[in-house]
């Protein structure tokens, strides 16, 4: 595969590949994450995160 969305079901300690790709899209950033680099997202809201740095400002966000 080669330079595809992918979809997945984000779940607690692991996701599921719902439509095969390579990558998701950063709900913060907009950034490109390849799924073997995908290591923060939220269960609730089903949205991944670049990093600790993207997942800690939606944390901020939402709580203000």
């Amino acid at each position: 595969m080669k330079n595809k969305l992918a979809k997945l079901k984000y779940l607690p300690n692991n996701f599921e590949i719902i439509e095969n790709g390579d990558y998701v899209i950063c709900a913060v950033s907009g950034k490109e994450i390849p799924l073997e680099k995908l290591h923060y997202w939220n269960v609730n809201l089903q949205e991944p995160y670049y990093s600790y740095v993207e997942a800690s400002l939606k944390r901020d966000k939402e709580n203000n």
